[in-house]
């Protein structure tokens, strides 16, 4: 599967062009992670968005599992607006590979095609929303 598709099937990037999913996907770099290393720290600094592209990691909140995550599945979107402090964990739980696009590189592309924002927001709203009703059960 190309970086592209793998972008394409991540639903915050799911409205872009294929032009656009090209030059996101020029920003990325895969990185490896072995068994049992963390790949973000919960209070860190959030510079970057990482979707997996092999294995599965496991999303740590106050030592708690929340989530397992696997090829396919994201986290970290909120990096690439908001730059704000993890707030979460996540440890591979086998050894991994994942794509990560950094907050600089995204938000180079957002000023040079604003479009990419505006296709952006429709998913992020739902989000919001979906979250919302979760917190209101």
């Amino acid at each position: 599967m190309s970086l592209e598709d793998t972008l394409a099937g991540v639903p915050l990037f799911s409205q872009l062009s294929r032009r656009d999913l090209t030059r996101l996907a020029k920003a990325t770099v895969t990185r490896a992670f072995r068994n049992g290393e963390v790949m973000v720290k919960e209070g860190e600094q959030a510079v970057a968005f990482y979707v997996i592209s092999k294995g599965k990691a496991e999303v740590l909140k106050g030592g708690q599992t929340l989530a397992t995550l696997g090829a396919g599945d994201f986290f970290g979107e909120m990096a690439l607006l908001d730059g704000y402090l993890r707030s979460a964990s996540v440890r591979a739980m086998e050894d991994s590979e994942c794509l990560v696009l950094s907050r600089w590189d995204f938000l180079a592309e957002l000023r040079g095609n604003p479009h990419i924002a505006v296709a952006m927001l429709p998913v992020l709203s739902r989000r919001l929303r979906e979250a919302d009703q979760r917190t209101a059960m």
